[in-house]
């Protein structure tokens, strides 16, 4: 992907070391999602009792807040405690789940928190480093991450960029405290739906809708598993015929009674028959119940633990077989299948992924998935064990390539939109997880210059082998390819091609002195970047 590669932002004469590739873990747990068809009081009832839990949960999640950070002891004692102050006005099962969901949740909280403090002391510090150079000056030979520092273009340009610095390190300083405290920020809900409470009217948006829409993701219905109980679950309860009981609230007993049941029965199209299994062994199943206000759509989700991971097959025996490269980008997938000594076989192909402009989340992975069952038939069609992709992750370059180094112009808006239009988490999650069912590993590769050393060195030779046109995408692809075998990108090995050194007469080599092409990965330099 020539126009979002990490390399158009590193500086020719200092290329970065490559990573080693990486086999990708099969999923641990399964996720499958049923819709329930509940009648008008069933509906009223399952949304009191889920707005009565969300408001139990949130009081929870504040007071573990103000707690901050503990030792473990400390952490037990506060928990044990606060279980049995929920359990008086719920019940034992329902203060268990809330207890467990909003201990997770801090501790997610706290990571989230500490990622984002490390990415507003990388912005401060490239801010601090190019704010203390004049305009258009120069750093000399001092560099960051392959990168030498510069200057801003002109004085007003500088100017901006101090008064962000300064409100980025006020939010560092409270990121810092926040951090230290163990106190960190959470919206029950969702932020982005928060932040649009305020522009509800001057949006046009009903504000009944929104309303809606933020209660119902405030309700909390969620039920962990249970081992040796019936159906895996007491809490919500689905039995072999399909028959589904919720257990009610303390506070709620005297309105609804003991348990919920609703009268439709509940099954799963997918994995239904390995769901089935669980709940006949009274193995556990958690539950999670949500609403769609938009649809006025109830739904059921069912999650289970594999009981045992399968270990990733190592490396060096998927390395033993044919692999084949992948090369993502926002509208398609390119692809080239490759033998285990990194020669192209046959011409390269690409998978459609129309995903750009789609609304719907559900519309967008659906294609998606479509692309990756496409990819996955590829690579059982041409007896690859392997698929190879990189590892791209654009956060470091949202945050700080963008904000700091292109801050206006085309070349800018190019790259956000090729950036967000390329599902990078979708993607990986779902391969991974759809590879491990058709028995493909999955080779995650470092993505430095695999377009630019693709494009000098693969592209010609694979326009030679199909009368299609071959675009640089399909390089990379076969760079992506060789990266996974462990092979450099380079078709021969840096060094004289004439055979000098094997002349008559001419000394041997010296070896004490290197090339300086080793390490790199199969150039003797960094592809220069084009503006």
């Amino acid at each position: 992907m020539p126009s979002i590669s990490n390399s158009t932002l590193s500086s020719p004469r200092a290329p970065r070391r490559i990573d080693e590739p990486v086999v990708a873990g099969p999923p641990t747990g399964v996720r499958i999602r049923t819709r329930l068809h509940l009648s008008e009081a069933e509906a009223a009832a399952l949304t009191v009792v889920g707005t009565y839990l969300g408001c139990v949960y949130r009081r929870e999640l504040a007071g573990r807040v103000r707690l901050g950070r503990a030792d473990r002891a400390s952490q037990a004692a506060w928990w044990a405690q606060r279980k049995r102050t929920v359990t008086a006005v719920s019940s034992s099962r329902w203060a268990g789940a809330i207890t467990r969901a909003v201990h997770d949740q801090y501790e997610l909280a706290m990571r989230s928190l500490a990622e984002y403090v490390a990415d507003l002391r990388r912005a401060v510090a490239v801010l601090e480093q190019r704010c203390a150079l004049n305009p258009a000056e120069e750093a000399g030979q001092a560099r960051a991450r392959g990168r030498r520092r510069c200057g801003y273009r002109n004085a007003g340009q500088r100017f901006a960029k101090t008064r962000r610095l300064a409100h980025l390190v006020d939010k560092l300083r409270a990121a810092e405290d926040a951090l230290v405290a163990g106190r960190p920020k959470i919206v029950v809900g969702g932020k982005p739906l928060w932040r649009n409470r305020a522009g509800v009217r001057d949006a046009g948006v009903i504000e009944r809708h929104w309303q809606r829409q933020w209660h119902a993701k405030r309700m909390f219905l969620t039920a962990d598993g249970e081992a040796g109980k019936v159906g895996g679950n007491e809490t919500i309860r689905i039995d072999e015929m399909g028959r589904l009981r919720i257990k009610i609230p303390a506070a709620l007993v005297g309105e609804f009674g003991s348990h919920l049941q609703l009268s439709a029965p509940v099954g799963f199209a997918y994995r239904g028959q390995q769901w089935s299994a669980r709940i006949s062994a009274r193995r556990p199943v958690r539950y999670d119940i949500t609403h769609d206000p938009s649809s006025d759509r109830w739904y059921l989700d069912a999650s289970w633990k594999h009981d045992a991971s399968a270990t990733p097959v190592p490396l060096d025996d998927l390395r033993r077989g044919s692999i084949l490269g992948v090369d993502l980008h926002d509208e398609h997938l390119a692809c080239c299948v490759l033998d285990r000594s990194g020669n192209p076989i046959g011409g390269p192909h690409t998978i459609t992924v129309d995903t750009a402009g789609r609304r719907a989340a559900i519309s967008r992975d659906g294609r998606m998935r479509t692309a990756i069952t496409a990819l996955l038939d590829l690579a059982e069609q041409r007896h690859c064990g392997a698929i190879a992709v990189e590892n791209l992750n654009f956060t470091d370059s949202r945050r700080t390539a963008i904000g700091q180094t292109m801050v206006r112009g085309p070349r800018t808006r190019r790259f956000r939109r090729a950036v967000a239009g390329v599902p990078t988490a979708r993607f990986s999650a779902r391969l991974t997880a759809m590879a491990s069912r058709r028995g493909v590993a999955v080779i995650g590769v470092d993505a430095a210059y695999t377009s630019e050393w693709g494009i000098q060195h693969w592209l010609k030779p694979l326009q030679q082998q199909t009368s299609e046109p071959v675009t640089g995408h399909h390089a990379a692809a076969a760079a992506i390819g060789r990266r996974g075998l462990g092979l450099t990108i380079r078709r021969r090995p840096a060094g004289p091609r004439n055979g000098q050194r094997t002349l008559a007469g001419t000394p041997p080599n010296r070896p004490d002195r290197h090339p300086d092409h080793v390490g790199r990965q199969g150039s003797s330099c960094a592809p220069i970047p084009t503006r």
